[in-house]
C-alpha cells in the first residue's frame, strides 16, 4: 500500500494517507471542522474532525462520549478493543483508540446498497490546552460479494481489516500539527 503526505486544514496538519484516497470536498460539501477522504478504488473513508474538548471524569469517558455521538442507534455495535496509543510526532499528547464493528439493520430497500458491516478504527487526540478533541476514524465497509471472507469461514479478520490496521498505524506515525493557531477562535 502506498501513501501520500497530505495537508489537512489548509496545511495546518499533515498526515500520510493512502494514495488511492481523495479529498471528498472536491465532489461534495464537507463541514469546515471535518476533512473527509474516500478511497477511489473502494468504499473506505477517513474522517478527521476538530471537536470541542470534552471535560469528562477521564479521557476514557471522553472517548466514550464521542463514540456514542458517532454511532447510529439503529445499528448493532460490537466493540472489539479499546486502549491508548501514541502519535509519534505528538507523543506528549494523550491518544485513545477504539476498534469496533457496526452492523446495520437488514436492508428493506433493494435499490439502496447497504454494507454487511463496517469495521471502524477510532482515534481520539486530546488537546486540552487548545480546548480541542481531534477524532480520526478509519471506516471500512464490507459489502456482500465485494470482499474476501476469512478462510476459516468464521468471524475472522478480512484483508480489508488488515489493510485498515496499516492505515491506522501510518496515521499514528505521521499525524503532525504544523500550525497550532488552527485551534484559536
Amino acid at each position: 500500500m502506498s501513501f501520500t503526505n497530505t495537508d489537512l486544514y489548509g496545511g495546518a496538519i499533515s498526515v500520510d494517507l493512502p494514495s488511492t484516497f481523495a479529498d471528498t470536498s472536491q465532489i461534495r460539501e464537507v463541514p469546515d471542522h471535518q476533512e473527509v477522504y474516500l478511497d477511489k478504488d473502494g468504499y473506505s473513508s477517513i474522517v478527521v474532525e476538530i471537536l470541542e474538548y470534552q471535560e469528562k471524569g477521564s479521557d476514557e469517558e471522553a472517548l466514550q462520549y464521542h463514540f456514542a455521538d458517532l454511532i447510529d442507534e439503529e445499528d448493532s455495535t460490537n466493540v472489539l478493543a479499546q486502549g491508548r496509543a501514541v502519535m509519534a510526532k505528538l507523543d506528549e499528547k494523550p491518544v485513545y483508540t477504539l476498534e469496533f464493528i457496526q452492523t446495520p439493520p437488514p436492508n428493506t430497500n433493494p435499490s439502496r446498497k447497504v454494507p454487511e458491516f463496517v469495521y471502524i478504527h477510532l482515534m481520539l487526540l486530546r488537546l486540552k490546552e487548545q480546548g480541542t478533541d481531534m477524532m480520526i476514524s478509519v471506516n471500512i465497509p464490507h459489502y456482500s460479494g465485494e470482499y474476501e471472507k476469512p478462510k476459516d469461514g468464521g468471524e475472522g479478520v478480512t484483508q480489508l481489516m488488515k489493510d485498515s490496521e496499516v492505515i491506522k498505524e501510518r496515521i499514528l506515525e505521521t499525524f503532525d500539527i504544523k500550525e497550532w493557531g488552527l485551534f484559536e477562535g
